[in-house]
């Protein structure tokens, strides 16, 4: 072989410490042919082997036999391989999940050679990751419903594991995600396609390089989830060359792809990102050393590691654990919590990520149980049931062996007399501590920090890194003076004055309830992005000061929403937490199970709002010890589907809970420090574009304790990177601290916008097409994250105001909480017309379709506009939404204003083009109005049912047409359409499109192009009718 060099390689790690940026070869313009032929060097010299002339599935599966065979010292014969190839790795109908499975669990498979003879065959070696071969081909050409041509893919042992799309400087990096994305649609998964095997995609435009895992989880596939390479200081590694030279390291890029991936239970791949591969294989190697060292039970044999929360904690502290499990020296490993819910909660999650790796016990006895049992596993276990037993046995023989305890939320549970116990009984083990908050002489209440009790800080993410690298979000913090009598109350800063205000309840003054309650009332959907009539949005959490005021506010709530026609749905859960002496300042106190000690007027309150629950959910459950343990499990899952609007707590599901689609706390409680950032970080984990800033409304003056919670958990940075920009900022423009970019205001896009494209009918050449879609796109970008602040709704809500009628004026000021100079400041901020809106989504949206049709006729190549710099915003399109039932009221209400069918279809047509989900029905609803006596329908719902009526039977007509007009096999056809609608896409995956096609080999060269179209009339149906619900098959319900 070839001599090459190793650019970036350390003795322990491969996240490195310390690398030296890459020189430039060449400064001259690149083009992507450039880029790749570069990028396929260098990777030679890396010592990757290049394959110039495999380029096609029969020369993969050619050289995918030569390295098995040198893998497993054998070969396979003639009648042999097919056979291989046949039973074991390609299947016929194997999905792309059980490929995955190949590479993580099945790898290894018994074979009977043709001469009776059994051996395993190893699709990887795992424990030798040198021995693995690493190629690199380029050009692959494969058919699916559309000849695809890939750019470069990384061979593993023959398998193409790694896919590499790369696109040249200056282009959108996003263009050559959706490319992936396309591939993945196209072709990646068609029939007897090896690419199943794929890993990892990595996507690059030369100057940014990202890598994510290739899974069929809808909601994990969005560009969201990409990451770059980094050091170990998270200093980031985007331009390619550097990025080669890192992460496709031969020893890096196996590790990754062999040791640091996970496939859940779930058929979720989660591949880790920098941070958790870094602090992993840093507490690795210190386990490894402080035993070499024979350095054990002290500080300095361990460590800790801080990671702020939301950034997958537990996927790295479940790695390490599973890590130190496999080392010879170590016989147990436990993983601490503190609390009783974290218990469930992490046994849960570990049991996600390897179901057979985890123990857990639900009493001390079990704890004993498990830790005698001789097998490899994780023990997960509470601080309390862990100290429980150290008491009551003396002489354990796990006190005498090589144990790991890794602590989880470690500024919770490393002091008192747990930890003095551990390090009295257990004589041989190493200590480590996961944080996103530590205690440091600042915020400590004693003399011990989480640096004095676990030793030396092994790895930091921070919070700044972390929003930075969009892992987690920014916070949006409102102060709400809308109570002015109460203002100086909840503007007190001395904790003593506030100390005696609760202790008097002065906060619980009912008008001050009553007022806070509207607020909430009138606010949340707007907070929650609600408003428009498909209503999905997020929920939201509202932490209280303490049991009375959760039940203050729970009553409040209660009354006020009598006489609503849609009620939200409130759930409140709390217990005794024990007057323990606190670790750090600002702690939220620990709730436990046990509901005994509460008194007689909170638990029978409690009792009560348990049973509003179980008359809601139709359950069974109580304050009781196992009753409100499961009330606990099944509102923690409730509230993670949305099934509930608004949670109020007073300390449970304010540290620990991680729920994406909760986007806005509402405080009325003194937080600081710890606490605050916990609670805070509930509303801050990522989900999609429309999720842009976790929302914090505070009723009490928290500014100067979020400045010093986010200052010490940061870094003097912190407060620019983590606080959402003011609304005057995001009206007029501002220049973004970290990035240094400009960015405009809504009013400078709007007066943009206005000025250039005042009527969008006239937007006809394709250089106009994709400067309006730039331009509208930057609109709902701003506009998306207006939509949270209350001055934005009032000046939306200013524009639909009669200023003609004095009431419906007192009443808008007393909504707003504005006055008349308010009023008249806000008149003179020019904001569209919501029809003007309208007609620019659906030209928006007319663009989109007209460029995927483009794209889709290869008529692309003979334009000179360039548009791999446009992203259209779908998931900003999608989040203001307008459902099916909505449109019909709307017809309902508009006939009988006016009584002209012509101008009713204009203005269907009109609001149906704008909306992204509903556009496909835009023949359907027009039909029915033509066809339809509105005038003698009487109200809404039978609007409605009529509709669906109409819908359903020329859905059947469309059915039968199109098995007519292609001469489908009729049974398989309706089978695959009633599948399609009831999941609301056609999928190519599997062989059921196949089955329904006519007779034809699929060797016959028009039978590729018979399938497309036969997939496309398919696809378009079910878009047209998803969700109208009727009879395809025969015995359909």
């Amino acid at each position: 072989m070839s001599d090459y060099k190793t650019i970036a390689e350390s003795k322990n790690f491969i996240v490195l410490d310390k690398y030296i940026k890459e020189s430039q070869a060449c400064d001259s313009y690149q083009t992507e042919g450039d880029l790749e032929r570069e990028f396929i060097g260098d990777l030679k010299n890396q010592g990757y082997e290049y394959l110039p002339d495999v380029n096609n599935p029969e020369a993969m599966l050619a050289n995918i036999r030569t390295q098995l065979q040198t893998l497993n010292d054998m070969r396979f014969t003639d009648s042999e391989w097919p056979r291989f190839v046949e039973s074991y790795l390609d299947k016929p109908n194997d999905t792309s999940i059980d490929k995955t499975r190949k590479i993580h669990d099945d790898y290894i498979y018994d074979f009977v050679f043709d001469d009776g003879h059994i051996q395993n065959i190893y699709l990887v070696d795992k424990k030798t990751l040198a021995r693995n071969k690493v190629q690199v081909i380029k050009q692959f050409e494969q058919t699916g419903n559309q000849a695809n041509r890939y750019d470069v893919t990384i061979l593993v042992n023959g398998l193409p594991l790694v896919q590499i799309e790369l696109k040249k400087r200056g282009v959108a990096i996003r263009e050559a995600f959706n490319q992936v994305h396309r591939y993945s649609k196209e072709s990646f998964n068609s029939e007897q396609s090896l690419y199943k095997y794929l890993q990892i995609f990595i996507i690059s435009n030369g100057t940014d390089s990202r890598y994510f895992a290739n899974t069929t989880k809808r909601d994990k596939n969005s560009f969201d989830f990409t990451m770059n390479w980094a050091k170990s200081d998270n200093s980031l590694i985007k331009d390619l060359k550097d990025f080669t030279a890192t992460f496709f390291q031969k020893k890096t890029l196996l590790e990754v792809l062999l040791r640091y991936s996970v496939f859940d239970v779930n058929d979720t791949l989660l591949v880790m990102r920098p941070y958790q591969i870094a602090a992993t294989e840093r507490l690795y190697w210190k386990i490894i050393s402080s035993y070499q060292a024979k350095n054990w039970s002290k500080p300095e044999s361990g460590g800790y590691v801080w990671h702020t929360t939301g950034s997958g904690k537990t996927l790295t502290s479940f790695k390490a654990a599973r890590l130190a499990t496999e080392l010879d020296f170590i016989d147990k490993v436990f993983f601490v919590v503190d609390r009783k819910d974290l218990d469930f909660q992490t046994m849960k999650e570990y049991q996600r990520f390897s179901p057979d790796s985890v123990n857990g016990s639900n009493n001390t006895a079990g704890l004993k149980l498990n830790i005698e049992k001789d097998d490899n596993r994780i023990i997960v276990t509470t601080i309390q049931k862990l100290n429980n037993l150290m008491k009551t046995e003396d002489s354990l023989p796990i006190y005498q062996k090589q144990v790991v305890f890794i602590f989880d939320e470690c500024h919770r549970s490393q002091f008192g007399e747990a930890q003095k116990n551990l390090k009295k009984k257990f004589k041989y083990f190493y200590q480590f501590g996961f944080t996103g908050t530590p205690i440091f002489t600042e915020n400590a209440l004693g003399a011990d920090t989480t640096q004095s009790v676990f030793g030396t800080e092994l790895h930091s993410y921070v919070i700044t890194d972390a929003i930075r690298d969009e892992k987690v979000l920014k916070f949006k913090v409102d102060y709400n003076d809308v109570r002015s009598h109460f203002k100086a109350l909840e503007s007190e800063q001395d904790e003593q004055k506030l100390n005696a205000a609760e202790t008097k309840q002065a906060f619980l003054h009912p008008e001050r309830i009553r007022e806070i309650s509207r607020y909430i009332l009138d606010k949340y959907k707007q907070k929650t992005h609600r408003l428009l009539a498909n209503g999905t949005g997020f929920n939201a959490m509202f932490a209280v000061s303490g049991v009375d005021a959760a039940k203050s506010y729970y009553d409040t709530f209660r009354a006020l929403q009598k006489e609503s026609e849609k009620p939200l749905k409130i759930a409140t859960i709390f217990s005794f937490a024990a007057n323990e002496e606190q670790n750090s300042i600002g702690e939220i106190l620990d709730e436990g199970f046990e509901t005994s000690a509460l008194d007689s007027s909170a638990k029978e309150f409690l009792n009560s709002a348990i049973n509003d629950y179980n008359a809601l959910f139709k359950t069974n459950f109580s304050t009781e010890s196992n009753g409100f343990q499961n009330y606990y499990r099944d509102l923690s899952n409730r509230v993670k589907k949305q099934e509930i609007d608004l949670l109020i707590v007073v300390g449970m599901f304010l540290t620990g809970f991680d729920a994406p689609t909760l986007n806005t706390l509402f405080v009325d409680k003194n937080l600081r420090y710890h606490g605050l950032i916990q609670a805070y970080s509930r509303t801050n984990r990522i989900y999609d574009a429309t999720k842009t800033f976790g929302n914090i409304v505070t009723f009490r003056n928290l500014e100067q304790a979020t400045i010093d919670a986010i200052t010490l958990f940061g870094d003097k940075n912190t407060r620019n990177v983590v606080l959402e920009k003011s609304y005057k900022e995001y009206m007029d423009g501002f220049t973004d601290i970290a990035s240094g970019e400009a960015r405009r205001g809504y009013l400078d896009v709007v007066k943009e916008l206005q000025a250039r494209f005042p009527n969008p009918d006239e937007i006809v050449t394709e250089k106009d097409k994709k400067d309006f879609a730039k331009l509208f796109g930057e609109y709902l970008r701003v506009e998306s994250i207006l939509q949270n602040y209350d001055e934005f709704a009032g000046l939306q809500a200013l524009q639909r105001l009669d200023m003609s009628n004095p009431q419906a004026v007192e009443e808008f000021k007393a909504k707003y909480y504005l006055n008349d100079e308010d009023i008249v400041a806000m008149w003179k901020v020019k904001v569209p017309a919501p029809r003007t809106i309208q007609d620019y989504r659906s030209t928006y949206n007319d663009i989109r379709d007209w460029l995927r049709r483009e794209k889709n006729a290869k008529e692309k190549d003979e334009s000179t506009i360039d548009w791999n710099d446009v992203v259209f915003e779908v998931d900003l399109l999608k989040s203001q939404e307008i459902n099916l039932d909505y449109i019909l009221g709307l017809i309902f209400e508009n006939n009988k204003k006016r009584k002209d069918k012509a101008s009713l279809v204009e203005d269907v047509r009109r609001l149906i083009r704008s909306s992204i989900g509903n556009r496909a029905k835009e023949s359907l609803l027009v039909d029915f109005i033509n066809h339809t006596n509105l005038d003698a329908i009487q109200d809404k719902a039978s609007v409605i049912d009529a509709f669906f009526a109409y819908a359903q039977k020329e859905q059947q007509r469309e059915v039968s047409e199109l098995i007519t007009e292609e001469k489908l096999n009729e049974e398989a056809a309706r089978r695959y359409i009633a599948v399609s609608l009831k999941r609301e896409y056609a999928s190519e995956n599997g062989t059921e499109l196949n089955a329904l096609l006519p007779k034809m080999s699929p060797l016959n060269p028009q039978y590729l192009k018979m399938k497309h179209t036969v997939f496309q009339k398919i696809a378009d149906l079910v878009e047209k009718f998803k969700g109208v619900g009727g009879r395809i098959m025969e015995n359909d319900a």
